[in-house]
């Protein structure tokens, strides 16, 4: 066996475990407020929108599929819409105005306030993601932004901001599934499950 291969395998399960514990330690609450908005949202008839670029594009329809399908819990269906899967959209809007605008195009069609929409980008600085984000906000969607070290350019445009301690993408992407995957859990229990702590919640905007 080679022992550098083993010794990198170790090294980025050391890496993962750091950034993941000190990310949940400092924004566990973070997250719980980010799936009680969700969950408000959902409640009133809105629905959670999702974009990124690469990987992050994954993660969005991932966790859109998680929604509307299921995640643990046997529930209805619940609207989530990933920006990032419609080639003919993306091409169209690529070809015909700018790369930059293939998400807020969609956002400006789609979008109605009251949604929130998820911006996934781990530089924080990925330009057609922002301008998704600014152009949520112009219409009364809350965003939230799941980001690097810093947030990058993200801090301004958004109304929840998800950082990860670590300046490695791999590790970055996979605590932003995590987070991602504890949202799900989330507003599956304010819905479904303690509905009585989500209550006061609901005449509030998300």
């Amino acid at each position: 066996m080679s022992e550098t291969a083993l010794r990198k395998v170790m090294d980025h399960a050391a890496a993962g475990l750091e950034a993941r514990k000190a990310f949940f330690d400092a924004q566990a609450e973070l997250v719980v407020g980010i799936a009680r908005a969700m969950a408000v949202c959902l409640a009133n008839g809105g629905k959670v929108m999702f974009c990124g670029n690469g990987g992050s594009a994954a993660d969005s329809q991932h966790l859109a599929a998680e929604f509307t399908n299921r995640f643990r819990l046997e529930r209805p269906p619940l609207p989530g819409l990933a920006l990032t899967t419609d080639t003919s959209a993306l091409t169209a809007i690529a070809n015909d105005y700018s790369f930059d605008e293939v998400f807020s195009k969609q956002v400006q069609a789609l979008g109605r306030p009251g949604d929130i929409l998820v911006g996934i980008s781990t530089s924080g600085t990925s330009a057609n993601v922002i301008r998704a984000m600014r152009e949520a906000r112009r219409n009364g969607i809350a965003t939230v932004a799941l980001s690097g070290q810093s947030g990058g350019e993200m801090t301004a445009v958004s109304d929840y901001l998800v950082t990860v301690p670590s300046g490695d993408t791999a590790v970055v992407q996979e605590i932003h599934i995590a987070a991602g995957h504890m949202l799900c859990h989330l507003v599956d229990h304010f819905l479904f499950e303690a509905v009585a702590e989500l209550t006061p919640f609901l005449a509030r905007e998300p």
